[in-house]
């Protein structure tokens, strides 16, 4: 059947302007198959927070790396015993549980599906971990961290700790 009068088809451009030709995209800065070198600037930002999802440390890791490099510094920076450690699949390591065992610490980590003989994991303690998630919402909130406009990570990681304490001040008069 014909399209009816009036509509085009899904597969019409929806721009008038036509693509440049390739002897005129090598004009263009970067040639005609410019991508930007080492991949997209991509941080994942490991953070932990209190029982009241506010902020308390931050690690910047580089984008094709594991969630487990940052599990150590974020662990060091703990200076209180906590009861609990409520983290993502993405911390269910061996090394990381085995650490959390020598400081006496609960892990409340789901088991990956992939792993052999599953873990355990306390599910009444892990809905609590929506409060880092909102910690990030929040966090995102703010462009400037959403979409990575600095070039440095001291800078970036700066305004994270500067937008973090800007979480902290409705509750200033608690501490």
């Amino acid at each position: 059947l014909p399209p009816p009068v009036g509509l085009r088809p899904p597969y019409a451009a929806s721009s008038a302007k036509p693509a440049p030709s390739i002897n005129q995209s090598k004009q263009r800065k970067g040639g005609p198959f410019c991508a930007p070198i080492g991949g997209p600037d991509w941080t994942p930002i490991d953070t932990r927070c209190d029982a009241k999802g506010r902020p308390l440390g931050f690690v910047l890791t580089p984008g094709q790396s594991h969630d487990v490099q940052g599990f150590g510094p974020l662990f060091r920076m703990i200076a209180d015993k906590i009861e609990a450690l409520l983290a993502d699949k993405g911390y269910d390591a061996d090394a990381i549980r085995e650490e959390l065992a020598k400081a006496e610490v609960e892990a409340v980590i789901p088991a990956k599906s992939n792993r052999r003989e599953p873990i355990a994991h306390d599910r009444e303690k892990y809905r609590w971990r929506n409060l880092v998630e909102r910690l990030f919402n929040k966090l995102k909130n703010w462009r400037r961290i959403a979409t990575r406009y600095d070039k440095t990570k001291e800078s970036y990681l700066g305004f994270v700790n500067l937008v973090s304490v800007l979480q902290w001040i409705p509750f200033v008069h608690e501490i």
